[in-house]
């Protein structure tokens, strides 16, 4: 049985062409809020997917959906990385690998606290938020009902972890650039690039080699 981490983190993943975008608008949007923006300058995702997240309910907060919550894994390494790394999928519009993918890293703590101080909503779900049947919890006493086992499964094939390995943290509108205090990234070049990128940025991540996080 594994334990849930005494500090968990969480996990944003995005091609490495955002990260300006990123570091210019101070942080992350949801996709309701990309879409009215004109959307992003790589998007890595799959369209009807985040088209069904406009419409799921997010349960624990009536009238709020999925699509209006920046959305982040339990793991790096994730189910849809591993789609992005076989490149087969049809319904995936991005075909440019798993390389230029960088994941963001955040202290799940960390982002509560700023959250409710900002009175912002959050939540977590039990397995993949793009789905109608997903489980939603907004009380981090509920967090050992996440699947921690599942979450850091590296063989996903048994359909019940691949539910567990999906589960999600999320936040309502925004989320601040502040809060990201790790990027991992798959090589010592796209260190190189993304290191170049936020030179001039005020608030700067520490850059890791994780090759241990991809496929």
């Amino acid at each position: 049985m594994t334990p849930m981490p005494a500090r968990p983190l969480i996990y944003h993943i995005t091609h490495e062409e955002n990260l300006l975008g990123i570091i210019s608008a101070n942080g992350l949007w949801s996709d309701a809020a990309i879409l009215e923006k004109g959307g992003n300058k790589a998007n890595i995702g799959m369209s009807a997917i985040k088209e069904r997240r406009l419409r799921l309910p997010v349960v624990c907060h009536p009238g709020d959906h999925v699509g209006e919550y920046v959305p982040f894994y339990f793991c790096p390494r994730s189910i849809m990385l591993f789609m992005i790394y076989r490149n087969n999928h049809p319904d995936l519009g991005y075909r440019g690998g798993q390389d230029p993918i960088v994941h963001l890293g955040a202290d799940l703590q960390e982002v509560v606290e700023w959250a409710d101080t900002q009175s912002q909503h959050w939540a977590f779900t039990l397995s993949n938020a793009g789905a109608a049947y997903t489980e939603f919890r907004r009380d981090l006493s509920q967090l050992g009902e996440v699947d921690w086992e599942a979450v850091a499964a590296e063989d996903f094939r048994n359909p019940q972890i691949k539910e567990g390995k999906q589960a999600e943290f999320l936040v309502r509108g925004f989320f601040p650039w502040h809060l990201i205090r790790r990027i991992g990234v798959v090589n010592e070049a796209i260190k190189t690039h993304v290191l170049e990128i936020l030179k001039n940025a005020v608030h700067r991540p520490t850059v890791e080699v994780r090759r241990e996080w991809y496929f």
